[in-house]
């Protein structure tokens, strides 16, 4: 199976789900359904290691990557994350390139950053695997997202950029407009903004929808990764299913 990060180099087009519930039935679900990826949300959502886990192995068990979101500075659930075999870490509200760097630094292992080395866990296969083919396969093979939710990240956009070893950035666009004030651009032109340094960096971009004609817009304008809000998604197919009773009294 090609890594993620392969099939980007190689120009695909990936779409995922984020789930913030821990379920492992819909990550097996999403993972039936032929989805590239799956973000697991440790942010916003209540997964513990332990749970974590568990939806990493099942995810894998069908050959889908998982990709983590970890709260705001926490190199240790970084660390976990990638231990138990996550394919990359989304890290939220990185607002000066200081900030990426640590993100970078957290994530790789010496001589890019200082995660501590282990061949013992699961992504190690327990000690089996060869220890210098286990250093540059997680070099090569780890996916790194940032996430700019402020007009400050916004404004310091061209130097996160330009921080070695950060793969792709997901604009929080409700972190966005919830932090915008009256001096600042509006929030369509900031993601307008990044999307454009990012283009120009090369650097890949992930977009968050809740439809498909969002997904179909996002990968129209530019995005290599879209990944669904399963939560919004799923709230407006039941708001769908419950309008029956109302369509069904006005005919």
């Amino acid at each position: 199976m090609n890594t993620l990060k392969e099939r980007l180099r190689s120009g695909a087009r990936l779409v995922g789900v984020l789930l913030r519930l821990p379920a492992e039935d819909l990550v097996e679900m999403v993972a039936i359904s032929g989805f590239d990826f799956v973000v697991i949300d440790c942010e916003h959502g209540p997964n513990e290691v332990a749970d974590l886990r568990r939806h990493i192995a099942l995810a894998e068990l069908h050959q889908v990557p998982v990709i983590v979101r970890v709260g705001s500075d926490e190199p240790a659930l970084t660390l976990r994350a990638l231990d138990q075999g996550a394919a990359g870490i989304i890290a939220p509200h990185i607002d000066t390139a200081a900030q990426a760097e640590a993100l970078v630094d957290a994530v790789h292992y010496p001589p890019l950053g200082h995660r501590g080395f282990a061949t013992y866990t699961r992504v190690g296969r327990f000690g089996t695997v060869d220890t210098a083919q286990h250093q540059a396969r997680m070099l090569d093979e780890t996916l790194v997202v940032g996430m700019i939710e402020s007009p400050d990240g916004v404004r310091q956009a061209a130097d996160i950029l330009a921080v070695g070893g950060l793969d792709a950035i997901m604009i929080g666009t409700a972190d966005l407009r919830a932090s915008s004030t009256s001096t600042d651009p509006a929030p369509a032109d900031s993601v307008q903004t990044v999307n454009q340094l990012l283009a120009a960096h090369g650097r890949w971009r992930m977009d968050i929808v809740g439809t498909r004609d969002a997904a179909a817009a996002s990968f129209d304008d530019g995005a290599q990764l879209v990944v669904y809000n399963l939560a919004q998604s799923l709230m407006q197919h039941l708001a769908d299913l419950r309008s029956v009773a109302t369509d069904a009294l006005s005919d």
